[in-house]
């Protein structure tokens, strides 16, 4: 018989999360088809091996320095939500409402675009199902649904299993590249391709290049999201962030290294699928499919992984009066029975939007990611002075420099990406306006 503390009383989720989980659920939330798509377009931009892997250890040094720093916030206030919770803590309703509704409807539509991504993929591997894309992402989103309503042992666990065969996946493409890359004529490479690195300067190329590597990097932080889930959080989460963010980093690294043994730069600037190209290139045209296939399952991780935690920023908020009431409900196997399939829905309203529209809303999700990060950055520093007496399992290593470095850096590349894109800052400031009467409505309506 299952033991009363892992049972939901008065909607409260349930604490049966450990280490394998938090590892797990931090490669599935990380790691998609970035690492597979983006080397190409970044070695346009910069066109040189060692400034690439500079770059992308520049951004991991970043991510290593945010988790620390995550890591801090999640033991001391471990409730769903992460960004939201902080910001809300440190700089109350309001805050917390923009970083949590913020973080919610940018990661339905970066779920949208990864469930029509991977629609994609399949009409590849089956070209039978071309044209009815949006029909397969709305039922693969469907899908996920129905198994995370049997509850949180079984979409974790079924969560362990993705994120076991992408990290296993992704290190076997490295010993196929090495083992047999000496293999690869150089006459494969055509004679007229020309080096292709982009015009401009060296900033502007930096910039994109950073871009591309944040994007590979959002979901450093999807543990903290289960803070309130984990049966020791004090103990548990460190590990879980350390440890998957290390894992990440070093498969990240040896991508790029194993992508950049196979491919002349020349050919790899052109490249739109550089994992797939580097494959083709050993073994033939019809190995490709290998690669697509595996594009198809490492999506499904983080769609997956997306389901899971998004609804958990609903559910913390309408705790906390900031959604509707029902948004607390808990179903008999822990998964929030409002939040969770309002969050489904949500993604699924971005998918009929259609694949452009939810592509770009999903690009514009990274710049808002990044806003959630700077928030987190400053709510922990804002909250060793106004809470210095609260117990804290877990302090940053070398506070205040690191979270001074991570959120200078996070409000440099906002700066920076809204120079790049505009539109980003002008979606930003409309959602700010927005959201204040939105805000204002649903705190009445709690109240009344």
């Amino acid at each position: 018989m299952q033991s009363t503390d892992t049972q939901p009383k008065d909607n409260q989720l349930l604490k049966i999360l450990g280490v394998g989980f938090g590892i797990a659920v931090t490669i599935g939330g990380t790691i998609g088809t970035g690492i597979l798509r983006k080397p190409g377009p970044i070695a346009q931009a910069l066109g040189d091996p060692w400034l690439i892997m500079g770059v992308w250890i520049l951004v991991s040094v970043y991510a290593l320095f945010g988790v620390l720093c995550t890591i801090e916030l999640g033991v001391t206030f471990p409730k769903a939500g992460a960004w939201y919770v902080y910001a809300r803590r440190a700089f109350g309703g309001y805050a917390g409402f923009v970083v949590g509704f913020n973080s919610w409807l940018g990661t339905s539509a970066a779920t949208a675009f990864g469930a029509f991504t991977m629609s994609e993929y399949i009409a590849l591997l089956l070209p039978s199902t071309a044209g009815y894309e949006s029909y397969m992402a709305t039922a693969i989103l469907i899908g996920l649904g129905l198994l995370h309503w049997v509850g949180l042992r079984t979409a974790s666990r079924a969560q362990e299993i993705m994120s076991v065969a992408k990290a296993v996946g992704l290190f076997g493409f490295v010993v196929i590249c090495f083992v047999y890359g000496n293999d690869v004529s150089t006459t494969q490479v055509v004679e007229t391709t020309t080096n292709a690195v982009a015009k401009g300067s060296l900033i502007g190329s930096l910039i994109f290049a950073l871009q591309a590597i944040f994007y590979t990097f959002d979901g450093w932080h999807t543990a903290a999201y289960f803070a309130e889930e984990d049966a020791d959080p004090a103990r548990n989460l460190p590990k879980s962030m350390i440890g998957g963010l290390l894992l990440i980093v070093v498969i990240y690294l040896l991508v790029n290294a194993a992508i950049l043994y196979i491919l002349p730069m020349p050919v790899l600037q052109q490249s739109k699928l550089a994992a797939a190209d580097a494959i083709t290139m050993i073994f033939g045209e019809q190995s490709g499919k290998i690669v697509t296939f595996f594009l198809m399952i490492s999506i499904l991780g983080i769609v997956n992984a997306q389901v899971m935690f998004n609804p958990r920023v609903l559910y913390s908020m309408s705790r906390d009066g900031l959604f509707i009431r029902q948004g607390t409900r808990v179903n008999a196997g822990g998964t929030p029975s409002i939040a969770m399939p309002l969050s489904v829905a949500m993604a699924i309203v971005f998918i009929l939007s259609g694949k452009e529209a939810s592509g770009k809303l999903s690009d514009i999700a990274t710049f808002f990611f990044v806003i959630g990060y700077t928030s987190g950055f400053a709510s922990l520093l804002y909250l060793r002075k106004s809470e210095p007496n609260v117990p804290r399992p877990w302090k940053v290593p070398g506070f205040p420099v690191v979270p001074w470095i991570v959120l200078i850096a996070s409000v440099a590349f906002l700066i920076g990406a809204g120079f790049q894109d505009p539109g980003s800052s002008v979606y930003a400031v409309v959602f700010l306006i927005l959201s204040y009467p939105l805000y204002l409505g649903v705190t009445r309506l709690n109240r009344g």
